[in-house]
């Protein structure tokens, strides 16, 4: 993955068949299959790949066992057979992680342990391993940290677990060996139009501002929560088709909750289910689920959404957590398609929406990471119908993402050539400096952001450790992007405002 050699495939005069605007989970997912069908694939965002939502997720592939309970049984059937083909084609990104339901009545652990049992039913061939019903000794062997008070007992389950800012960079870099041009920081900024049809985008390169006008046979919309923006750069009279909710992480010390299973608490006073889920040896707590009205690509919690998860984890753990124990608070945005009737947004569907203009602009949005794959089948199966595309067969439910060896041999390349890059940024991290290089050379980082954000997520473990850490990893990579002292200066405090917005307490 090389920047500049992507942006040379612009400089061609040439007709794109599928142009997809949208970096996230569902946009890489539909340039890939795109491209692994034969077409000519040009994907543009105009930020850091997987910059909003899809790198701010509670990083478990799952069914979703609440859909389940709400009696969505479409949904979860289709979101376990998705688990289990991005578990099969990213291993070295994805896990199976055990859950434990703690229960307080025989009459819960009879409930959730039959309709558990139906979820392993519904994952057919796919199933990550059968649940159990555990005992109260049983349970508090797996969860050390759970206040026995009252409890009955537990459930045992499976489901998987992912980096996902991780498998957005590996989709981005499968999808381009596949024949696709992928490129991060060229904004999409209209449309070119004949008789009343998209024929093609205009974008800017956010770096160079060079201006770029491009022709395609038709265009997916994949922007997630910014949806409504890019229907609204092609009808400024169209409604609103999503309905922004915001779901916020705390991220914590293991110290706090022991042990290597996670726990979901099957109701809170929202009706959403809250998790405790061990990654990257810290343990993220969440989600909230808030309807906003205004989104950004830094969306801020709430006060009351802080609150809400320390005051729910607290009911369910010995060891309490303050607001003094918190590494890191994230905020990512859901893109709800927007429903007649008034419900709450916890009730809304995750199932995703598709819907084609009459310029033929194609808007795929909802859904959720597990099903990014099956949204970016339906989005090209649609965009080849629209155009007449040359009919070919979907494949990404059999193929590999990523080459975890590949990334092995680059980096110790690059140790070679400069051992003092084999050591740690810190000793409190597995990150080498090497690491910062690989991401610059090939993975299309531009920036101290999106190394640590998303190509190494330190602050989102460890918030005022990245802040620390901000000018040696500039200082390393500034060569690397051919920069200077002053970028250095400049990229330092602007990370380290960005950061501060990570840190509460």
């Amino acid at each position: 993955m090389n920047r500049h050699e992507q942006l040379q495939a612009l400089e061609t005069d040439t007709i794109w068949d599928i142009i997809v605007i949208g970096g996230g989970a569902t946009g890489l997912g539909t340039a890939l299959d795109a491209s692994l069908r034969g077409y000519k694939t040009l994907l543009v965002e105009g930020h850091d790949f997987a910059k909003g939502t899809s790198s701010r997720s509670t990083k478990l592939v799952h069914g979703g066992v609440r859909y389940l309970e709400q009696g969505n049984i479409k949904l979860v059937r289709e979101a376990l057979r998705e688990r289990g083909y991005l578990l099969k084609n990213a291993p070295h990104l994805t896990s199976v992680q055990t859950f434990i339901i703690p229960v307080y009545s025989w009459w819960e652990k009879m409930f959730y342990g039959i309709g558990l049992k139906f979820y392993d039913l519904l994952s057919g061939k796919l199933s990550l391993g059968d649940t159990q019903i555990l005992s109260k000794k049983e349970t508090v062997s797996h969860l050390p940290s759970i206040n026995t008070k009252k409890l009955s007992g537990g459930i045992l389950y499976y489901d998987g677990q992912f980096n996902d800012s991780h498998l957005a960079i590996e989709i981005a870099a499968t999808a381009i060996k596949k024949g696709a041009t992928v490129i991060n920081y060229c904004m999409a900024t209209g449309f070119t139009k004949a008789n009343g049809k998209i024929t093609g985008i205009e974008c800017l390169d956010v770096f160079s501002k060079k201006k770029y006008t491009l022709q395609t046979k038709v265009v997916v919309n994949a922007t997630g929560v910014f949806t409504n923006a890019v229907v609204q750069m092609d009808d400024h009279t169209q409604h609103d088709l999503v309905r922004p909710s915001q779901g916020i992480h705390l991220v914590i010390d293991a110290k706090f909750f022991q042990g290597i299973d996670a726990m979901m608490i099957p109701k809170t006073d929202d009706g959403r289910v809250l998790f405790a889920v061990p990654w990257h040896d810290k343990v993220v707590l969440g989600t909230t689920d808030t309807p906003i009205e205004h989104i950004s690509f830094e969306p801020k919690p709430l006060e009351e959404e802080i609150k809400f998860i320390i005051k729910h984890i607290n009911r369910y753990c010995t060891t309490l957590i303050t607001r003094a124990d918190i590494n890191s608070v994230y905020v990512g945005l859901r893109p709800l398609v927007k429903q007649k009737t008034q419900i709450s947004s916890a009730l809304i569907s995750r199932e995703h929406h598709l819907s084609v203009s009459p310029t033929g602009l194609i808007t795929i949005t909802g859904g959720k990471w597990t099903t990014y794959r099956k949204m970016a089948a339906d989005a090209v199966d649609n965009a080849a119908f629209i155009v007449k595309l040359k009919k070919e067969k979907c494949i990404t439910a059999q193929t590999k993402i990523g080459d975890v060896l590949e990334k092995e041999n680059r980096i110790q390349e690059i140790i070679n050539n400069d051992a003092s890059l084999a050591l740690k940024i810190h000793t409190k991290y597995p990150f080498t400096k090497a690491a910062l290089v690989y991401a610059v050379k090939y993975e299309m980082a531009m920036s101290i952001e999106d190394i640590l954000a998303r190509r190494i997520r330190l602050l989102f473990l460890d918030a005022r450790l990245a802040i620390q850490l901000a000018p040696m990893v500039a200082s390393i990579i500034a060569p690397y992007l051919q920069k200077d002292k002053n970028w250095e200066a400049i990229e330092v405090a602007s990370f380290t405002q960005l950061a501060e917005q990570y840190i509460y307490n």
